[in-house]
């Protein structure tokens, strides 16, 4: 039996789209750039969840980097109208990456790439150190003059959200600016196609982030409880625009956000000065450079319509815009630009996407496994990393191909020293 011609024309656009789409009765429509990617089932279950809050604006966006998270779905890109949920953006308010293309060839770099590794390490505090009363390794001792400074631009509206929600002032702030953290945060020395060398990071606003994070999903929950609002998942508790609230956390997740950009900027910094100690050869490391956040909330027009966009774990990918999609430890990374692709709502993914929680990475595999899959990069390899392991993310490469039709690829590059919180 022949297929009606208005059919024919449907099936034909669904082969040609990108993305799939997945609805039930209670939500707006999820649109996503999984074609060929693994998708957990309870990713799935979450983000039909969100689906369902009332003021999304036409539909939900979802990358190939899909996995399960806390509030929302890492990968997800969720345009709101009149709200927004705190625990969508996270707790790394601002976490993003910065990249710097440098003058430098893979011949300038020295044959064993130890020392630099350390020069790293040495400048750029980074790890955590656990236990009240002791200095914490991954904060500044005594921050420097650079530090300082930054820190100057930033304070008078640090006191100003202080003077509001006094519990802020004791948390990590000053002291924690040009600092990396832990996890899958990092400073890499990569190489591209050209050999050319770059510097490449991941970082966030850090503990003060996630101080202002916390407390503002908490006073999400308690308007939530006070106004007998009932929710599919207490995480999706949300803040209405116009309130006290809402108006505090938009100021405060504003200034996070500045916060994590001057974070990258200094470690950037600092990062050119190792390469500097290492190599004798001078070099500049201004001819490329691109710092975006992946965990945030901004007001953007889409569709004629002014809209809160929050981007879990997904970076903004306007027509020509730049962009930075981490592979894992041992796997390429790529430098995109956009292609403004309204219904991503001009977004892409943030990385290549865990397949393995932390817990269960330790499980399955050893620092054997860890040695063997990071061969060729100067890096820690250790039991402590081994949830950083490149087989607990998705294949890269598979990610990219999903969103073909969200960015292109301006460079690729493969790291060579890779140094981990």
């Amino acid at each position: 039996m022949n297929m009606p011609i208005d059919q024919q024309i449907e099936k034909q656009a669904d082969n040609q789209r990108h993305y799939n789409i997945i609805q039930d009765s209670k939500g707006v429509p999820i649109k996503m750039w999984t074609k060929g990617v693994h998708v957990d089932e309870n990713a799935k279950t979450q983000l039909l969840k969100a689906a369902q809050m009332p003021f999304i604006y036409k539909w939900m966006a979802v990358m190939p980097d899909v996995h399960v998270g806390i509030g929302a779905t890492i990968g997800s890109v969720i345009p709101t109208k009149g709200a927004i949920i705190p625990a969508a953006v996270g707790v790394d308010i601002g976490c993003g990456m910065m990249a710097a293309r440098t003058s430098l060839n893979a011949s300038d770099l020295p044959d064993n790439l130890i020392g630099l590794r350390h020069e790293l390490e040495r400048l750029i505090p980074h790890g955590m150190t656990k236990g009240r009363g002791r200095r914490d390794r991954g904060s500044w001792e005594n921050t420097h003059q650079r530090v300082d400074e930054v820190w100057a631009e930033l304070k008078t509206d640090f006191d100003y959200i202080c003077a509001k929600h006094p519990r802020f002032k004791n948390t990590n702030n000053h002291k924690q600016l040009g600092t990396l953290g832990t996890g899958n945060h990092f400073v890499e020395i990569c190489l591209d196609e050209h050999d050319q060398v770059w510097i490449m990071l991941h970082s966030g606003s850090r503990g003060v982030g996630n101080a202002i994070g916390n407390y503002f999903i908490e006073l999400a929950r308690q308007d939530m409880q006070k106004h007998f609002i009932n929710l599919p998942d207490r995480d999706l508790a949300y803040l209405v625009e116009g309130t006290e609230h809402f108006d505090d956390y938009w100021f405060a997740v504003g200034w996070a956000q500045r916060f994590a950009m001057k974070n990258r900027e200094l470690m950037m910094e600092a990062a050119v000065v190792a390469l500097k100690n290492i190599i004798p050869k001078p070099f500049n490391a201004k001819v490329e450079a691109v710092n975006c956040h992946h965990n945030y909330v901004d007001k953007e027009e889409h569709f004629g319509t002014e809209v809160l966009v929050t981007r879990k774990g997904a970076v903004r990918a306007r027509f020509g815009e730049y962009g930075i999609i981490p592979g894992s430890m041992g796997a390429n990374s790529f430098i995109v630009r956009g292609k403004g692709n309204q219904q991503s709502f001009c977004s892409c993914s943030h990385g290549a996407g865990r397949m393995l929680s932390r817990t269960e990475a330790k499980k399955r595999y050893t620092v054997a496994d860890q040695i063997e899959q990071t061969q060729g990069v100067e890096c820690r390899k250790d039991a402590e990393v081994i949830d950083e392991i490149p087989s607990a993310y998705k294949p890269i490469e598979d990610v990219m191909q999903a969103q073909s039709d969200l960015v292109e690829v301006v460079y690729t590059l493969r790291q060579v020293v890779c140094v981990k919180g």
